[in-house]
């Protein structure tokens, strides 16, 4: 069964970055599974499972990026200019059921244990 990781999280200053990874070691993501990211439960951004595709919460548009590297079966969620409204548990999800992904967390079946992200003011 396909297990995910998240790391990269940590504390930082408003307006700072962080990167955050999420890995499959052991499985090939690449072209099987669209990717999402969340925040609590609320849905980031995600990316297709051929990674041609990606879309974003309009609160994110512009500062979050995400990032899909198949040789490395990691999917990057870069976040630029956080706000102390960032700060959650982020949790990356797969899904081969929908090649294009979804913004509902119900509609992945794979999940990470997930990683704390804390921007102060």
């Amino acid at each position: 069964q396909l297990q995910l990781a998240e790391s990269g999280g940590g504390l930082v200053q408003s307006g700072g970055s962080l990167r955050l990874s999420c890995s499959a070691p052991g499985f090939g993501l690449g072209g099987l599974y669209a990717i999402g990211w969340f925040r609590d439960r609320e849905g980031v951004g995600y990316v297709s499972a051929s990674g041609a595709s990606t879309n974003y919460a309009p609160s994110v548009k512009g500062r979050f990026t995400i990032i899909r590297d198949d040789a490395k079966n990691t999917v990057y969620l870069q976040m630029n200019d956080l706000k102390p409204e960032d700060t959650g548990t982020y949790y990356c999800a797969a899904t081969d059921d929908r090649p294009y992904g979804s913004q509902w967390w119900d509609d992945y079946e794979f999940w990470g244990p997930g990683t704390q992200v804390m921007v102060s003011s």
